[in-house]
C-alpha cells in the first residue's frame, strides 16, 4: 500500500524535440555545472582573478570529470560488465565504455578526474589549484545536489525499505527492485537526502567562511569532511550492488577517505600559510588586467582595488 504522503516516482525520463532524445538526467547535470561555473567564476572574479577564467576550469575539470566517473563505475562495478551474457571485451567494446546509459557514472570518479582538469587548468591560466578549489565549493555542492535530481528521475540509487511517510515510491518491475519484496513498498529517498545534505552544507559552509575567512584550500578541506559525512552515511542506506572493499562499498570508502584527506589538508595549510591569502594566482603569475591597471591607473586607487578584492 503507498502511503499519502510518499514520493512518487517521475512518470517520465526523457522528452523528443524532433529526432532528439533529451534525458532529464543529463539536464539536470549540465544544469548544475552551468550554475557552479557562474557562482565560481563570480567568487575568484571577486577574489582577484581575470574575469572569464572559470572557462578554462570548466572545461578541463568537466572533460577529466566525465572520464573520470565513467572509468570509476566500471572499475568499482566489475561484475556488471562480467555478469553472465556478456563477454569479458564488453566494457571495451567500440564505444562501449563511454555508453553511461549501460551501466552509469559515479560522482567520486568525477571528483578525482576533475581535479586532474583543476591541475591542468591551473597551470595555463596560473590560478592556484587550492584558490580555486575554495572558490568551487559552494557551486559544487550545488551541482551535486542537481546531479541527484537526475538521479531521482532514473528511479535509481534508492535505500532500504521504509515505513516513513516520504518513502520513495519504486515500481516493482524496476531491475533494481529487490528481490522477495512485496509490490508497493517504499525506500529511503536517498537523492533527497543528499540533496538536503548538500544544501544545508551550502548555508553552513558559506556562513564559516563568512566568520573566518578561509583560504588556502581550508575551505576545500571542510567541504571534502562536510560531504565526505554525509556521503558515508547516505550511502550505506543505499541497496543497489557495489564493489565491498574491506568489508565496506568502494563509495563509503572513498567518502571516509575524503574525510581524512580534509582533515589533512586542513592541518597542513593551518600550519603553512597563517596570513590573508592576497592573491589567487601562483607566484610569478598575475591578472593580465593587472598590469594594465597598475600602469594606466593612480597608484593609490590601483591599490585600493586590490585590497578590496582581497576582502572579498
Amino acid at each position: 500500500m503507498i502511503l499519502p504522503l510518499s514520493i512518487p516516482s517521475p512518470s517520465f525520463q526523457f522528452f523528443q524535440i524532433g529526432p532528439l532524445t533529451i534525458h532529464l538526467y543529463a539536464l539536470w547535470i549540465i544544469l548544475g555545472i552551468v550554475l557552479a561555473a557562474i557562482w565560481t567564476g563570480r567568487r575568484l572574479t571577486a577574489r582577484g582573478a581575470e574575469r572569464g577564467v572559470v572557462l578554462d576550469f570548466t572545461v578541463w575539470s568537466v572533460l577529466m570529470g566525465i572520464i573520470g566517473a565513467r572509468l570509476y563505475h566500471v572499475v568499482t562495478h566489475w561484475g556488471f560488465y562480467f555478469q553472465e551474457g556478456r563477454q569479458w571485451w564488453n566494457p571495451f567494446e567500440r564505444d562501449a565504455i563511454w555508453n553511461i546509459w549501460d551501466g552509469g557514472i559515479a560522482i567520486f570518479g568525477a571528483l578525482l578526474g576533475g581535479a586532474i582538469g583543476v591541475l591542468i587548468a591551473s597551470r595555463l591560466t596560473g590560478v592556484r589549484f587550492l584558490s580555486f578549489a575554495d572558490a568551487l565549493v559552494p557551486g559544487l555542492l550545488l551541482a551535486q545536489a542537481f546531479g541527484r535530481l537526475g538521479n531521482y528521475f532514473n528511479h535509481e540509487l534508492f535505500g532500504g525499505p521504509t515505513t516513513a511517510p516520504w518513502g520513495l515510491e519504486i515500481d516493482s518491475s524496476n531491475p533494481a527492485f529487490p528481490i522477495g519484496l512485496p509490490e508497493g513498498t517504499l525506500f529511503h529517498p536517498t537523492f533527497l537526502y543528499e540533496i538536503l545534505w548538500n544544501l544545508v552544507g551550502i548555508v553552513l559552509l558559506l556562513a564559516i567562511e563568512r566568520k573566518t575567512r578561509l583560504r588556502w584550500g581550508k575551505f576545500f578541506a571542510l567541504y571534502l569532511i562536510w560531504y565526505g559525512i554525509g556521503r558515508a552515511i547516505i550511502e550505506s542506506m543505499r541497496v543497489d550492488p557495489s564493489l565491498l572493499f574491506l568489508g565496506l562499498r568502494t563509495n563509503v570508502l572513498a567518502a571516509l577517505l575524503a574525510i581524512v584527506l580534509g582533515v589533512i589538508i586542513y592541518l597542513v595549510q593551518r600550519r603553512r600559510h597563517v596570513g590573508i591569502e592576497t592573491s589567487v594566482y601562483l607566484p610569478g603569475r598575475s591578472n593580465p588586467a593587472d598590469s594594465i591597471l597598475r600602469d594606466t591607473a593612480d597608484p593609490e586607487e590601483f591599490h585600493h582595488v586590490i585590497n578590496r578584492a582581497s576582502a572579498e
